[in-house]
């Protein structure tokens, strides 16, 4: 959310923003509804205080022992004057107690109507975010490690895991609708170690490794920006109003909701594994084969949260994308790094930097991780603060990155790494994660 003082001083920004970034925003009737707000508070700020003037004078046509009461007999008035007086000025109040309860209705129902316009509100993107519709205009920054070429034809991930007996598409799908699986034996092994190893690097790195809730209540998705604007890609629970999430991000960086912290304390760093949930809701007829574009997966996710300093968001966000980097050199994963361009950023992303890592059945690089600066975007909704060293109260900043999402890594990790004889080798760095061994070879790892 942004700052609706910053939002009246710079409405044309904020609207190219919103045209940038395709996001349905009414600037016009959020400035008309603000307008409204204001001169509704400050019309209720008056009659607040006319009331509290009047029932003070009638404190004071009531009791004769006040300074004013003796004042006022003592320059002629009567009793049944004063009385008269108190009557006149109580009818009074009457009216203008009436009248705020009316405004207070009026303010309820326009405050109403500015907080949902806020949330429709988009982020301008820093200028060094290149201009572009959609994710084809995204900027490759860089190239990181060389793609194979097979001397032999290769197979795709799900040929690999149905001949080694370690993905069942078919089961899955027979249980839980398309775009599910289950990975079995050597799959499911696999699957863990991936992410054991990234969770092991994060906390080598100094980040406090959470187990937190992926059943979260509505002003938790909202706050991380996940609603309104995504809620037909999140699974709801309607009878307990509840949504899992389709990402750890959420309830980390909201875990501090509402409170003020200490400056010193920052920055906080946190990484979780959870399962993510996502309905791929408008992705019909996409990715719908193998383990690209599916309804639930496991990820370990890392956020931070620091002080309001761009500079120093900034230089977090190249630390989280070092991170995830350094997690595909360890699986000798080939990758590139791009900038996301305007078409293709979130509501609140100031901007984003995904990684893409080379996928021989796609013939070409599928994303597999995003890293996203935020500003104070996320901490306005969350009431997420801090207090510095002169005691003067700030926002904070947030940021987050995956570190690693299974089993779509899979995907790269068993194309890339598949032998001629049909089995997968299992890179060095895996290996204690997989006991020592080496090699999947028809369902069974293979010992050096």
């Amino acid at each position: 959310m942004l700052d609706i003082k910053y939002i009246r001083e710079n409405v044309e920004r904020v609207r190219q923003a919103a045209a940038a970034k395709r996001v349905a925003c009414d600037l016009d009737q959020l400035i008309a509804v603000d307008a409204r707000r204001r001169a509704v508070q400050l019309e209720l700020e008056a009659l607040r205080t006319a009331s509290r003037e009047g029932g003070q004078q009638i404190a004071l046509y009531r009791n004769p022992k006040s300074e004013w009461y003796k004042r006022a007999i003592a320059s002629g008035m009567t009793t049944e004057q004063i009385a008269g007086e108190a009557k006149r000025t109580q009818e009074e109040l009457n009216q203008v107690k009436s009248a705020i309860k009316s405004l207070e209705e009026q303010d309820k129902v326009v405050n109403q109507e500015f907080d949902a316009l806020m949330l429709t509100v988009a982020q301008p993107a820093d200028d060094d975010v290149p201009a572009g519709k959609d994710e084809s205009e995204n900027v490759e920054l860089r190239r990181e490690g060389g793609v194979r070429r097979f001397d032999f034809e290769p197979k795709d991930h799900v040929a690999l895991g149905a001949a080694l007996d370690i993905i069942d598409i078919e089961r899955g799908v027979r249980l839980a609708g398309s775009r599910n699986y289950v990975l079995k034996g050597d799959g499911a092994l696999l699957h863990r170690a991936v992410l054991q190893l990234a969770l092991d690097l994060m906390v080598e790195r100094g980040f406090v490794p959470m187990h937190v809730p992926v059943l979260v209540r509505e002003e938790t998705m909202t706050g991380t920006g996940y609603f309104p604007a995504g809620r037909d890609q999140a699974y709801l629970c309607e009878r307990d109003e509840l949504s899992l999430v389709g990402t750890a991000e959420v309830p980390l960086t909201a875990y501090h909701t509402g409170e003020i912290l200490s400056e010193k304390d920052l920055p906080l760093k946190y990484c979780a594994v959870s399962p993510c949930f996502r309905r791929e809701a408008g992705a019909a007829g996409k990715d719908t084969a193998g383990l690209y574009r599916i309804h639930l997966f496991d990820k370990v996710e890392q956020v931070i949260i620091c002080r309001n300093d761009e500079e120093l968001s900034k230089q977090f966000h190249q630390e989280i994308l070092r991170n995830a980097e350094d997690v595909l050199r360890a699986l000798e994963l080939p990758y590139r790094v791009v900038n996301v361009c305007t078409g293709d950023l979130g509501q609140g992303q100031v901007q984003k930097f995904d990684i893409e890592t080379w996928m021989p059945s796609r013939n070409s690089y599928g994303e597999t991780h995003s890293a996203s600066r935020f500003y104070e975007f996320q901490a306005r909704r969350l009431m997420l603060r801090y207090r510095d060293e002169q005691k003067k109260i700030h926002y904070c900043h947030t940021l987050n990155n995956t570190v690693i999402a299974s089993p779509r890594i899979l995907i790269p990790l068993l194309e890339l790494h598949q032998n001629a004889d049909g089995s997968v080798t299992i890179p060095g760095k895996l290996r204690p994660y997989m006991n020592g061994r080496e090699r999947i070879a028809s369902g069974r790892l293979v010992r050096p």
